[in-house]
């Protein structure tokens, strides 16, 4: 789900927003070699980002606009947090051992907090830095889950494509692989309906 979600972020919901902005010629097209200047200037005083879809939404909806996108980016920003905070959550708890997962998921809370408050106090500019913070963040968890499960993760392909070649429906088996703490597997693998 979280994969076709990248889809629909980007292809659709991405997409459409270009497409009003253009369509309304709601933008401005700053000129590099000129200090100040502008190639196309169809907004004065209004800043690139969410202003143009602003201004796009209120050019055919008059006084709906800024109201629509204030509530849409709410929800993008909130469900944004809640998945970051999901994804390194679970990604401490397989991480951190011991004494050291309660601290780690404490301190992930307190971070998560820091990042809201000063994202809603300060400059856009700043929340999106920590938006880029977050996700580097998230991107080198992930990569060291995906390092650390590379072996388990290769032998369970390889098993599912020999399955498959066998003609059989796969089924994970993780003390056939030599997985272990797999809990909710080894109880959910009954070996007699799988022959």
């Amino acid at each position: 789900m979280q994969s076709f979600s990248v889809y629909i972020d980007t292809l659709l919901v991405c997409s459409a927003t270009a497409f009003m902005i253009l369509f309304t010629n709601m933008y401005n097209t700053v000129d590099p070699n000129v200090e100040g200047g502008f190639i196309v200037n169809y907004l004065s005083e209004v800043p690139a980002g969410a202003g143009y879809t602003q201004a796009a939404i209120e050019s055919v909806i008059p006084g709906f606009g800024a109201a629509f996108v204030a509530v849409a980016l709410f929800f993008f920003a909130f469900t944004t947090i809640m998945a970051y905070y999901y994804i390194a959550e679970t990604n401490i708890a397989y991480l951190a051992r011991g004494s050291y997962r309660n601290i780690s998921m404490f301190l992930l809370k307190i971070v998560l907090l820091l990042a809201v408050f000063f994202g809603a106090i300060r400059e856009a500019d700043l929340a999106w830095a920590l938006g880029d913070v977050g996700l580097g963040l998230m991107v080198w968890l992930n990569l060291i889950a995906i390092l650390i499960l590379a072996k388990p993760a290769l032998k369970t392909l390889k098993d599912y494509e020999e399955q498959k070649k066998q003609g059989l429906d796969p089924v994970f088996n993780p003390e056939k692989l030599g997985i272990k703490n797999a809990d909710y597997w080894v109880n959910e693998y009954k070996p007699e309906d799988h022959k």
